[in-house]
């Protein structure tokens, strides 16, 4: 089956917009695990007070809510997501960190509503990878750029680094109930060093650096993990709890032995992941 680039972003709307209550949620600790990307990124544009910075696909927006705090006195952040929703709780976030230099803006990344050369530097954060084009994003992103401006960026590196997704597609796919094939958008799309180097350069970036961040996901238990994940991956959420309760529980106790290597004597998950980090000049 060939890809319908526009069915997908109509569903990837739909999904988003629903899972962010489920983000909003978790977002303790989907702070907690991304950290050391965000914190990678900011360096890498390296932020100073007077500057415009814009964040795409931000979800919550934390990337760009640590960016604000280095902003001030005048300097702002545009955080922007195509899901109302999450710029709900990022709007929310904002204010309990009494940041007043943010504004926030649903955007579609593949056509971004901005003047050519509006800003100093983008940030985004696991979102080209699930784009229907994400040449044409970071075209995009060149394109609103200043010339000398930065882009950081994360994908996820390949499912093998990243058992904790790794695992519940293989149970998933050998109940026959796989998702999206392989031509679609998805978490580990650009999974390759060399592929986001490609993007980059075709978009007409320059002095590219391109690394590996080892993380941990810790979970108090495989009962914490089951929900966070139901929680977090719409996808997964939808299949699993659209079988019938018996299989159900039969997919939850599969998923947990599967993750039995990961799991301490206290019940504690400990589950490594890989992501990949970029920044380029504009």
């Amino acid at each position: 089956m060939s890809f319908d680039a526009n069915a997908h972003r109509e569903s990837s709307l739909e999904n988003w917009e629903e899972a962010a209550s489920g983000w909003v949620r978790r977002q303790e600790e989907l702070r907690e695990l991304a950290a050391p990307v965000s914190h990678w990124m900011i360096e890498a544009i390296n932020p100073q007070p007077g500057q415009r910075v814009l964040e795409l696909a931000a979800g919550l927006g934390e990337t760009g809510l640590l960016a604000a705090e280095l902003l001030t006195p005048v300097g702002g952040v545009l955080i922007s997501d195509q899901a109302e929703a999450m710029l709900t709780g990022a709007r929310e976030r904002a204010s309990s960190l009494g940041l007043t230099n943010v504004e926030l803006k649903v955007l579609n990344a593949e056509w971004i509503d901005l003047p050519l050369a509006s800003v100093d530097a983008v940030l985004c954060r696991w979102g080209y990878m699930l784009m229907a084009d994400p040449a044409t994003a970071l075209s995009e992103t060149r394109r609103v750029l200043r010339p000398g401006g930065r882009v950081a960026l994360a994908v996820w590196d390949t499912l093998e680094q990243n058992p904790w997704a790794q695992l519940p597609a293989q149970e998933l796919s050998e109940r026959g109930l796989a998702g999206a094939g392989a031509a679609a958008p998805g978490p580990f799309t650009l999974a390759s060093a060399e592929r986001v180097s490609e993007l980059l350069k075709g978009a007409g970036f320059a002095e590219i650096r391109i690394e590996t961040l080892e993380l941990v996901r810790r979970h108090r238990s495989f009962d914490d993990f089951w929900e966070i994940t139901l929680d977090l991956s719409r996808s997964f959420h939808d299949v699993v709890l659209d079988q019938p309760e018996a299989q159900i529980a039969e997919i939850r106790a599969s998923l947990e032995h599967r993750f039995a290597p990961f799991t301490s004597s206290a019940g504690e998950l400990v589950i490594p992941a890989r992501t990949l980090v970029a920044a380029a000049e504009a």
